[in-house]
């Protein structure tokens, strides 16, 4: 079965205040074997990158509206006259709030929904197929 990646690199900006921010280079990626799933990684201070896994249909809709609770909220916003997706994401190592080019996120969530329209990722890990064989017997 053949496996597709939707990657991306870009600029996401952590805020420190409301003064303050810092460009931290990150990189989205979306797997076709892992479905639901969006994973961002980024750079701040260590040589490590952060990974941060949660599910494509909360930046879906959190590029329209705010979106999740707990650990992952997205939502949009307006930053120097552009719009901008807001991610705040909480662990027990310190909390984050990064701001993403609204754009560039919705045009990468866009190739990702090409890859694997909504509603379809049962399809794509074989459930249905699963399910199919298991009730066959």
């Amino acid at each position: 079965m053949h496996h597709t990646v939707v990657e991306r690199e870009l600029e996401l900006e952590l805020i420190l205040s409301p003064e303050r921010s810092i460009p931290v280079p990150a990189r989205l990626a979306y797997r076709s074997d892992d479905p639901y799933a969006v994973h961002v990684a980024f750079h701040v201070t260590s040589d490590r990158p952060v990974c941060w896994t949660f599910s494509r249909d909360l930046l879906v809709e959190g590029v329209f509206r705010p979106s999740g609770h707990g650990d992952v909220r997205v939502w949009p916003a307006k930053a120097r006259g552009r719009g901008v997706v807001l991610m705040a994401l909480s662990s027990p190592d310190g909390d984050a709030l990064l701001q993403a080019p609204a754009a560039q996120v919705a045009a990468w969530l866009e190739r990702t929904l090409r890859v694997v329209p909504p509603g379809s990722e049962g399809e794509q890990l074989g459930i249905d197929d699963a399910l199919d064989q298991l009730l066959a017997r």
